[in-house]
């Protein structure tokens, strides 16, 4: 989106609040999510990571680490600044990351150092060694509490009559206590857990959960049920917050290797498209009309999708702006960061043997906003 898009937004923002909105100021917070593709170190360790060696398949060296770290802290620094908004994200959400190491190294680049990121991350039991994570300007947000919760899934070829059977022998309480969502019996997938973060944003508390949800791997169908599993996780987490609260703000993240049509965020995270369909305890997608105005974040066989989403609840879609509300989204995608030749023109510039890229994927972002009383 360019400044003037950007000029046209913030003013007609400001006519909705009123005669008097050019009097008043707001504290704008910028929530990113970026999948950063592959960010591996050249270190040997016991997860799969023989590909992302200096004598892998991928001749990963130090060099090429290095520019990685540069390209990627590049585009972080610059998602969702424009010359309303100067300040770099508050909050970014991460995915396809191999350990905490990578992470420091990304945060001590001289692109973000000065911004004193902090880090939140768990290692999860995904199989290709990649977890979530969570960065904070320390200035803005305080962690109080954070949790990664597994998703335990199976794949298999049980007898779908029996496993009916079982569940019908099941009482209520017992249904009710599973803390897994099986999808059959046989063999568990590793994946990546889900990363939930409690802290106050400027005083403020706030909920940031950080997904990465199974991958198409075997096509679209087969692999649907893993992805609707996670929706139903997510929905899950979230409602295990508004037994504590209420009125708590939540914030969902992710690559979810899924549309914001599919079951997965319709059904199993319950997603609206307007803000006006969503009910207490309901949340609002708003990168389902941004897909449908053509937008996104990733490219297959020349369709384009929208993959990375950030959905919020209902608490933070109201009109009162005394505390921080959703203002509005975007798909971070500048020139630099696009393929400009060949078969991939148009697709996010990506690592290859040749050119060290930023990501196969573009980041997406919402603006917080509250009025300065």
């Amino acid at each position: 989106m360019n400044i003037k898009n950007h000029i046209a937004l913030l003013l007609v923002f400001f006519s909705i609040l009123g005669s008097t909105a050019q009097a008043k100021k707001y504290a704008v917070r910028t929530v990113a999510f970026y999948n950063f593709e592959n960010l591996f170190d050249t270190i040997n360790n016991p997860n799969n990571d023989d590909e992302w060696l200096p004598k892998g398949l991928q001749r990963w060296t130090s060099e090429k680490y290095k520019q990685k770290l540069e390209n990627l802290s590049t585009v972080l620094m610059q998602i969702g600044t424009n010359d309303m908004q100067k300040e770099a994200p508050t909050l970014i959400g991460g995915c396809e990351i191999e350990n905490r190491g990578v992470l420091e190294d990304l945060v001590k680049n001289p692109n973000m150092a000065k911004n004193d990121y902090g880090i939140v991350h768990f290692d999860s039991p995904d199989k290709r060694g990649i977890d979530v994570a969570l960065l904070y300007q320390k200035k803005h947000f305080k962690p109080t509490s954070f949790i990664n919760i597994p998703l335990i899934i199976y794949r298999g070829n049980s007898n779908e009559k029996e496993k009916e059977k079982e569940k019908e022998k099941e009482t209520e309480e017992e249904k009710s206590d599973k803390d897994k969502i099986e999808i059959a019996v046989d063999r568990r997938v590793y994946t990546r857990d889900i990363l939930l973060v409690t802290g106050f944003l400027d005083g403020e508390e706030i909920n940031v959960m950080v997904n990465h949800w199974p991958s198409r791997s075997g096509g679209e169908k087969k692999s649907s049920p893993f992805r609707e599993a996670a929706g139903r996780l997510a929905r899950k987490v979230m409602d295990s917050v508004y037994k504590v609260n209420p009125n708590a703000k939540i914030i969902l993240m992710g690559d979810l290797n899924d549309g914001s049509y599919n079951k997965s965020v319709k059904v199993g995270v319950g997603a609206k498209l307007k803000k006006s369909e969503v009910q207490k305890f309901g949340v609002y997608n708003p990168f389902e009309q941004m897909a449908k105005d053509g937008n996104a974040t990733l490219f297959y066989r020349d369709s384009g999708d929208i993959f990375d989403q950030i959905m919020v609840s209902e608490s933070l879609i109201k009109e009162d702006h005394s505390t921080y509300q959703y203002w509005k989204a975007g798909v971070y995608n500048k020139p630099f960061m696009i393929e400009k030749f060949g078969k991939y023109a148009g697709y996010p510039l990506r690592h290859s043997q040749n050119e060290i890229g930023y990501s196969d994927h573009f980041p997406v972002y919402v603006y917080l906003v509250k009025e300065f009383k």
